[in-house]
């Protein structure tokens, strides 16, 4: 069964209020759509969800499932997975986190939409 193994545990990166997000203690998800655990490891830095600052956009899909966010940037950032298998395990672990479906679909459909310029050969880093 798909879960969270640990909690989030994460602090300002910069010390600014940029948005970006550092971890303090690894997060630890196991995915059943990926067949795997994944570890987020103490020191990855995350965004969270990179949904645009757009009143409407933010309302109904920003801020929404931290933890989700955070495996899916590490995914997206480290490549261990296809980037469809990626965008479905954030849709699978926001459910795990109590995301109601209608707001997960919105978020998966964001990033299949406007992920791919994040995914290009050019941005892998590990």
């Amino acid at each position: 069964m798909s879960a969270f193994l640990t909690r989030l545990a994460m602090e300002n990166a910069t010390g600014l209020d940029d948005g970006r997000w550092v971890l303090t203690a690894p997060l630890i998800y196991q995915s059943d759509v990926a067949g795997t655990t994944f570890t987020v490891p103490v020191g990855f830095e995350t965004d969270l969800a990179s949904v645009p600052r757009i009143p409407l956009a933010y309302w109904l899909a920003g801020g929404t499932s931290n933890e989700a966010s955070v495996v899916h940037d590490f995914l997206y950032t480290t490549r261990p997975v296809a980037r469809v298998l990626a965008d479905a395990v954030l849709k699978e672990a926001s459910a795990v986190t109590g995301v109601p479906a209608w707001r997960r679909w919105l978020m998966w459909i964001g990033v299949r939409i406007g992920g791919g310029s994040h995914w290009r050969p050019d941005r892998a880093t590990a």
